[in-house]
């Protein structure tokens, strides 16, 4: 029951200044701003029932603080009104400002009582108390207690949104999603709006893969080494939400062109030992996990497991032609694969409270990527309509993987808002992406052996620190500082002999080794100021420098030093948010994103595992910079919650795949990067989430994008030419959830994303569905859940088309995806609540690719509070 609390009392609250901000306006004079009003901004006495202007004066005052009884966190925008015990009426009164903090003055001597409200809590009252002249009487913390039953009867009327909207982030709730349980972080990723991810496990944003997606505000070098493979380590029953940053502030740092997906973890905050048990199994995948925590006092301890274990299939068709000279050769490859991976997660942590305004932090995450696969290559090569030959390939590939996180975080608190922190992290990765291939003839005879074994490692170290503090009643300051050493390391070598001999160096794939260091510098300053006419300003910008040095070797182990520039950038933001009647909000943006390549795009590595589509990195590349734009809509209309937004997006110097014939392989095709030069992008998208009915609620939205793309590529002669390519793609997704009696519940989820233009192509479409239903067990100890994905027809077919001046080509994947799985939960230990603990700052490095405050008023409050003595302090 006590997530169900947590969401009802949050309700509460958001009902209360929601009915706060309809009767009086914005505290402050705006919403939107970083959690402070403006109290030159007063309301009249007569805005509270019962008062007159006519009320007697005085020079008596009166103030305290309202406090949770259970989170200890103030309760804020709560009514406070001053009883005259005589006539049983209000004559004065004021609210709560975000502090929780409330005064009164100017009162008249008299016997009276304090009341408080707000909805969600008890109605509290004091014991009568006297005032007389000169009195100044400090009521101390009042803590008031959660009406449970309001509460109770909040969640058969509402539910707390699936999305959400801040001022510069966009929230899925993802512990509301039940078809998801069960599987990984890609999973949930699916149904996050504005987000798309492909049968790959690859996600792109508004049409981009050029993202930084962090876990609990804190990167990942495993994330940086692949993001496909890194979500597939995270439980979805882990997840708590996902927070999608199109507009980042200069507080984040300049990395991910499109924006920043930021994943947050369930956070265990009872009190006392608790075990959680969460199981399940499916016809393509199987899960289990354990985490356990124990608080006491100042401590606080988590230790978690988890692991997944898949079996998968899929089959791909390759219909290629390409130009030799003045003849054209076609290849044909029929091939069949067989997953394998198994992924593992272990994370231990602890928090501590040094003094009441200190806290240390600490966490060490281990996690572990045992992917296995076997392939079979059927490739017959003709020359018009000749067979010239057929090749048969047997290949086990081996990506594996270990990565660590260590932090350690010390946050200092002097009052509300001005706080200053410091950060440190440092993670290593360790990476091995081998396979060995038997090459047979066209009777099945062994004729050769092949091997690649490629080892990396990425590594870094980052300290930061950052200040914030408030500028009187209606602005806030934030600088800080920050260095990230960070270090690459990628050894590769391939290896061939024939059917009976020893392995030795392919002559014709040399061995090598990259040495990649870059170290960044960065400072930023940002400004948040509220106007009385409720417009929200957050302005800021950022500077960071990057050095790098690099080495490359050949078989010879000679060194060579690449000649990759330092390059300083200046990264400025912008967002401006306007709140009108009736809870509508208008937003507009521009920020300016680096995007630097990442390992996977600098490892010069021939993966040659298909040698018909053979991928190799260019540690040559250069960030690229972009530019974006944003107007953004939003508002509630009655049970109906809208976003819709357009976007722009302009990028100069743009990281993209490029195709090129091999070399040394007939119909062999080579996939590199390269800085291509120019990529436009404009798209819209529209978001909504109703509840039809107290039970039933459905959401969905639809989101597109053109783009305009310019690059070079080698012509039939040799020669670099210009090309371009535009198109449009469109996406839609669609989800309904159901409560039924007895602890029941369903849903229904779908998504489909349009063909998605590339430079030298188009990625074809691809779509997914599921549906779940879910028995909550006793007391809500635990749940049984059943859920079906793509469980009509065989899977799906994503076919990817590939034009250049050099060669045509038609890749189909399928994946046999359709499945069936059963999860179980289950909980135990003991549950009480504890006060909510402040939290030190992580280490936040997003720079690789791969409320309100003030007086107001609610009079249909009814006022409570502590007792008092006469002219003395209420207790």
């Amino acid at each position: 029951m006590r997530w169900q609390f947590h969401i009802l009392l949050l309700f509460g609250l958001w009902t209360g200044i929601n009915q706060a901000y309809a009767q009086f306006g914005p505290p402050g004079g705006g919403p939107g701003g970083p959690g402070f009003g403006n109290q030159d901004d007063r309301r009249k006495k007569s805005d509270f029932t019962g008062v007159t202007e006519d009320t007697p004066k005085g020079n008596g005052k009166i103030n305290g603080l309202l406090i949770d009884s259970l989170s200890g966190k103030p309760v804020e925008f709560a009514t406070i009104a001053l009883i005259n015990q005589k006539t049983n009426k209000p004559i004065d009164g004021t609210t709560s400002d975000t502090k929780g903090a409330f005064l009164m003055s100017k009162l008249a001597p008299g016997d009276y009582r304090l009341q408080y409200s707000f909805i969600g809590y008890k109605n509290q009252n004091s014991k009568p108390f006297t005032i007389v002249k000169g009195s100044d009487i400090n009521v101390g913390s009042v803590k008031l207690s959660p009406d449970i039953r309001t509460l109770g009867e909040v969640v058969v009327t509402g539910q707390a949104a699936l999305i959400e909207e801040k001022v510069d982030r966009l929230v899925f709730n993802a512990d509301k999603d039940l078809t998801a349980k069960g599987g990984d972080a890609s999973d949930v990723l699916k149904r996050v709006p504005m987000l798309s991810v492909d049968l790959d496990g690859n996600v792109s944003l508004r049409g981009s893969q050029n993202i930084r997606v962090l876990i609990n505000n804190k990167p990942s070098t495993i994330v940086a080494s692949n993001v496909a493979d890194a979500l597939k380590q995270l439980p979805a029953d882990m997840i708590k939400s996902v927070e999608v940053i199109t507009s980042p502030s200069a507080k984040y740092d300049a990395e991910g062109a499109a924006g920043i997906i930021n994943i947050i973890t369930k956070k265990n905050t009872l009190h006392g030992l608790t075990l959680n048990l969460d199981a399940g199994v499916g016809l393509r995948a199987s899960n289990l996990g354990l985490n356990g925590s124990y608080r006491q006092g100042k401590l606080g301890v988590s230790l978690g497991g988890f692991g997944r274990y898949m079996y998968n299939r899929a089959s791909s068709t390759l219909d290629q032609t390409t130009l030799t000279g003045t003849q054209a050769q076609r290849t044909n490859q029929q091939a069949t694969a067989f997953d394998q991976p198994l992924f593992g997660q272990y994370t231990l942590g602890f928090d501590y409270d040094l003094a009441k305004d200190q806290s240390l932090s600490a966490s060490i995450r281990y996690g572990t990527r045992n992917f296995v696969q076997q392939q079979n290559q059927l490739t017959s090569t003709y020359l018009a309509d000749s067979l010239l030959s057929m090749t048969n390939r047997d290949v086990n590939r081996k990506d594996l993987s270990n990565s660590v996180d260590m932090n350690l975080d010390y946050v200092r608190t002097f009052k509300p808002q001005q706080e200053w922190s410091i950060s440190t992290q440092y993670s290593r990765t360790g990476l091995t992406n081998n396979f060995y291939a038997d090459l047979l003839n066209s009777g099945g005879t062994l004729t050769a052996r092949q091997q690649n074994l490629n080892n990396n490692t990425n590594q870094e170290f980052t300290i930061q620190t950052d200040y914030q503090t408030p500028i009187r009643k209606n602005q806030l300051l934030e600088f800080g500082g920050k260095a990230i050493m960070r270090k690459v390391d990628s050894d590769y070598r391939y290896l061939i002999g024939s059917s009976n001999s020893e392995l030795n160096n392919d002559p014709t794939n040399p061995s090598g080794s990259l040495a990649y260091n870059q170290n960044i510098g960065a400072g930023y300053i940002s400004y948040t100021y509220v106007t009385p006419s409720k417009y929200t300003f957050k302005v800021g910008t950022r500077y960071e420098y990057t050095s790098i040095s690099a080495n490359q070797s050949t078989e010879s182990r000679t060194y060579t030093p690449l000649d990759i520039p330092n390059y300083g950038n200046l990264v400025p933001s912008i967002n401006i948010s306007k709140s009108l009647k009736g809870g509508t909000t208008l937003k507009a943006a521009y920020n300016r994103r680096i995007q630097r390549p990442g390992l996977q795009q600098l490892n010069p590595n021939p993966n040659a595992a298909n040698p018909q589509m053979i991928s190799v990195g260019n540690p040559n590349l250069s960030p690229e910079l972009t530019d974006n734009f944003e107007l953004s809509y939003s508002s509630t209309i009655q049970k109906t919650y809208l976003n819709a937004a357009v976007f722009g997006r302009l990028t100069n110097n743009a990281i993209s795949q490029i195709r090129v014939p091999s070399d040394t392989l007939a119909g062999g095709i080579i996939t590199t990067f390269q800085n291509i030069g120019i990529q436009r992008t404009y798209g819209a998208n529209i978001f909504f989430n109703t509840s039809i009915t107290s039970k039933w609620s459905v959401n969905g939205g639809l989101d597109g994008y053109y783009v305009y793309m310019q690059g070079q590529t080698p012509d039939a002669n040799g020669k670099s030419i210009t090309i371009s390519n535009t198109g449009v793609s469109i996406g839609g997704r669609l989800m309904s959830q159901l409560q039924i009696n007895n602890g029941w519940s369903a849903q229904l989820f779908s998504f489909w994303r349009g063909p998605m233009p590339q430079l030298q192509g188009t990625m074809g479409s691809f779509y997914m569905y599921s549906l779940g239903v879910r028995k909550d067990l006793a007391n809500k100890r635990g749940s049984i859940g059943l859920a079906a994905e793509n469980f009509v027809g065989n899977g799906v077919t994503m076919r990817t088309n590939l034009s250049t001046p050099l060669l045509t080509q038609v890749n189909t994947n399928h994946l046999y995806n359709s499945n069936v799985k059963l999860t179980f939960t289950y909980r135990i230990g003991k549950m009480t609540f504890e006060q909510q603990r402040k939290k030190g700052r992580s280490v936040n490095n997003d720079d690789v690719k791969g409320g309100e405050g003030g007086d107001g008023g609610n009079q249909q409050a009814a006022p409570a509070g502590g007792s008092t003595q006469s002219g003395g302090r209420p207790r």
